[in-house]
């Protein structure tokens, strides 16, 4: 299909000279430039083909090239770069150099903050809203944010807020009865109310009508008409959260409907006083596959189509680690009967749908709530269970402080899987995991642990649930490789020596292990006896082992795919000063105090230095600063 119309759209304004049948054959457009998209790289679907018309209405009725407009958690972003002037870099989506897959203000002054992380646009649309106020600056204020995010006690946080202000802000509750996968929890069942009441807003202006047109001849009557007023909204009116916590409730209403949803988001726009406008819309809605299969296709793999049937879906053939955890937590789940698993709203993507299936009652979906399933999972060990929290550890950042308070000041025996940790890829910088070290580390009774390759996986999740406080354990978005060896029992605070080097020593902390070794054996090549330690614990940190290569190498290279400031390389530096011992032929390598740009995941470990090119060129330049000192001394 050739998108006539879409090509000829290079801004917002462009659609004001569109018919209606024009807006129709442009929907279609856009979701055929969308499975065009996904046909060539992994990319967010299912979400983008369910808010095509609400974008249009959106962009049809508003001008946010002065109004504000801020879509949550924004991996549904797609529509709206296809509105405002991107179509034409489109097929660079999610590729190095090429437009990101959430909104980006370095790409258009229509992407106002740069979202991937669940539940902050009503936050940042009311601050934006009451600093427009302050300056007297007159721009309109819209959040989209979806039902899976809802729960997210900062949406909650910021209603509450909004209310008080009076702020006229508007609210757009995308509802589509899925996160990545179905919603869960009491938000959801209330949610579903509205579902069978789809007429309240036609019975609240009649009974409006009605309360107008009768006289009030006295309190008692204004009683009656009032408490009948009131029945009808308990009664049939899924909204009544909303209103009374002081938002304007209008809705449900279909959000594939252009032309309805053009008319409410008229009758809103200048309401005055918070609005939340609720509209249904279907994850995947005009492509049959993506509906049937929401959560397969919310970031599918690359697959070829026919119309409107999916002929072949191109899986990796490669085990990933994140399979390879599931598998172990599975292991241990049979064989104890305290090991129970919370994730937050990614069952999914950290593959426990097994997990669920098999042990219903030991595992916990806590909706976008990782804060609260942090002190959940705490509440659960201090009764005497033993918790996994199975989160991103991007998305762990947003649970800091029940890390520190509910766990890690109580020494509960609570297990973080820290799942996608170093750099994702094409996700880019909101989903890196590059500072879980970091934040990790500085709680005291932490133990923070990370595989050097598949075989350590089933004996450090063992090890963390039979130890009596909390342990980190962390892992890549990647295929596990394994390194032949004869893999040592886990025990706390020991590193694995996998070969000890005459000239110097690789110390890797996490799966670039095996980066590590594949450059060692390459420096033998270059006259060069270089040894390799799997640190497996950044802390404890294994002293002896460490103080050893510090002292006896002539040069130590740490390496680590996670944030330097505070990560491994910086515990070596601390261990070797409190030491006494010199450093300065210490090199680390790892995440610089930078955000690193979305591209595929192997060109962003080779642009970092990370890969066994990278680590080599590293060695060879710490050889000869190493024989230079040697040679002054």
């Amino acid at each position: 299909m050739k998108n006539e119309i879409l090509s000829r759209i290079d801004s917002p304004a462009d659609l004001k000279q569109l018919s209606e049948s024009q807006l129709e054959q442009l929907a279609v457009e856009m979701r055929n430039a969308l499975c065009n998209v996904v046909a060539n790289r992994t990319a967010h679907f299912a979400s983008n083909l369910g808010v095509v018309e609400l974008a249009l209405a959106l962009h049809l009725v508003f001008d946010f090239s002065k109004d504000r407009l801020i879509w949550d958690t924004g991996h549904q972003i797609y529509p709206h770069k296809l509105l405002t002037g991107r179509y034409s870099e489109f097929p660079t989506m999610r590729q190095k150099g090429g437009l990101m897959g959430y909104p980006n203000p370095a790409e258009s002054p229509y992407d106002l903050f740069m979202t991937g992380h669940a539940g902050c646009s009503v936050s940042s649309v009311l601050g934006m809203k009451a600093g427009d106020d302050l300056r007297r600056d007159k721009r309109r204020a819209v959040a989209v944010i979806g039902d899976g995010a809802l729960p997210s006690g900062i949406v909650f946080e910021a209603l509450n807020n909004a209310a008080g202000l009076e702020k006229d802000i508007l609210v757009i509750l995308n509802d589509n009865k899925m996160g990545i996968c179905p919603r869960v929890g009491g938000l959801a069942r209330y949610l579903d109310q509205a579902r069978v009441a789809p007429f309240y807003n036609e019975l609240k202006r009649d009974v409006s009508w009605l309360l107008n047109k009768v006289p009030i001849v006295g309190d008692a009557v204004e009683r009656v008409l009032f408490q009948a007023k009131e029945m009808v909204k308990a009664s049939l009116h899924g909204g009544m959260l909303f209103e009374q916590l002081g938002f304007k409730y209008i809705g449900p209403i279909d959000g594939h409907d252009l032309k309805s949803l053009r008319e409410y988001l008229e009758m809103v726009k200048d309401l005055k006083g918070p609005v939340l406008l609720h509209v249904f819309t279907e994850k995947g809605h005009g492509f049959k596959p993506a509906c049937e299969d929401p959560v397969l296709f919310h970031t599918p793999p690359p697959f070829e189509r026919r119309d409107d049937e999916v002929v072949s879906v191109k899986k990796s053939s490669s085990r990933a680690y994140t399979d390879v955890i599931s598998d172990a937590i599975y292991a241990a789940m049979e064989v104890n009967p305290q090991v129970v698993v919370l994730t937050a709203a990614m069952c999914e993507g950290n593959k426990l749908q097994k997990i669920r299936s098999v042990f219903p009652d030991r595992f916990f979906d806590t909706g976008i709530c990782e804060s609260h399933a942090v002190a959940f999972a705490a509440g659960m060990a201090k009764s005497g269970l033993r918790p996994i929290v199975d989160i991103y550890s991007t998305f762990l950042q947003r649970s800091f402080d029940q890390i520190f308070q509910e766990v890690a000041l109580q020494n509960l025996p609570v297990t973080f899987c820290l799942d996608r940790a170093g750099v994702v890829g094409p996700d880019g910088p909101t989903h890196h995991g590059v500072f879980d070290n970091t934040y990790m580390r500085v709680f005291p009774n932490m133990v923070v642990m990370a595989p050097g390759d598949e075989g350590d996986v089933k004996g450090m999740l063992d090890f963390a649930i039979g130890h009596p406080g909390p342990v980190s354990i962390r892992y890549p978005k990647t295929g596990a490789e394994s390194i032949e060896r004869t893999v040592e029992p886990v025990r706390l605070g020991e590193a694995e020596v996998i070969d000890w080097g005459r000239d110097g020593i690789l110390i890797a902390f996490g799966s670039l292990l095996t980066n590590c070794v594949k450059a060692a054996a390459r420096l033998k090549g270059e006259g060069l006896d270089v040894g390799v330690i799997n640190a497996r614990f950044c802390k404890p940190i294994d002293r002896d082992t460490i103080l050893r290569a510090v002292a006896e190498a002539g040069f130590v290279v740490t390496v680590e795919e996670s944030s330097l400031l505070g990560g491994f390389g910086s515990a070596v530096l601390e261990t070797a000063n409190a030491a006494g011992l010199r450093t300065d032929h210490i090199r680390r390598l790892g995440i610089p105090d930078q955000y690193i740009e979305h591209a595929d995941r192997n060109e962003q470990l080779r642009e970092l230095g990370l890969d066994a090119d990278g680590i080599v060129r590293t060695v060879l330049a710490a050889a000869d600063r190493g024989s230079l000192v040697a040679d002054e001394a």
